[in-house]
């Protein structure tokens, strides 16, 4: 599995605790969100493609966009206003390590356990927490669903960075976007009361 680096701070794939979500549940999901072997193998060639862009793709989404969202920002930042830079380097690490893990992990338990875990980190349960911060205590689920968005159409240049075809682009762009919308239900849960 590739990895952006040996040692991430706060990364505990394959060790989180286990998701409240069944694997019948996710394929379900899967059916919903009509995904495909298609998808699958561009999935996996989106990974190839933004390997090495990891970095640059999240300093734009968190500096050039977030950075410039109050509403957003201040999630990351103390509740005075002022920037964690520690918090800042080290959940960036983790960023770049998603979508690494988006486009390459198996979409199985140890898959399916982190997409809670990442939510939870979202929610009053355990944000601020991995990194010992004092930040805002929950991200709205409506500000990640709208940041979602975001992301699905800013990472197209990034896709068609190597040349590849503007078809290939496009079923690259439309699994990735298949995928958030996926890991976007699972991170809900934790934000619901009712019945998931």
């Amino acid at each position: 599995m590739k990895q952006i680096a040996e040692q991430i701070s706060g990364y505990t794939y394959g060790a989180a605790d286990a998701s409240p979500v069944s694997l019948r549940d996710l394929e379900n999901l899967k059916v919903s969100v009509g995904w495909t072997k298609e998808d699958e193998r561009y999935r996996r060639l989106a990974g190839e493609v933004l390997s090495d862009q990891t970095k640059p793709l999240v300093d734009h989404w968190r500096r050039e966009i977030i950075g410039n969202i109050p509403n957003l920002i201040r999630h990351s930042r103390t509740p005075a206003g002022e920037a964690i830079s520690d918090y800042s380097a080290k959940s960036g690490v983790r960023f770049e390590q998603w979508v690494l893990d988006t486009c390459f992990r198996p979409y199985d338990q140890d898959w399916l356990n982190y997409q809670h875990e990442i939510a939870l980190r979202h929610t009053s349960l355990k944000k601020n927490t991995t990194d010992g911060v004092d930040s805002t205590p929950y991200v709205p689920l409506r500000d990640i669903i709208a940041f979602i968005a975001v992301m699905n159409e800013t990472i197209k240049p990034y896709l068609s960075a190597k040349g590849h075809t503007v078809e290939d682009v496009e079923q690259m762009n439309r699994a990735w976007t298949k995928s958030l919308q996926l890991q976007i239900a699972l991170w809900a849960r934790p934000y619901t009361n009712s019945e998931w």
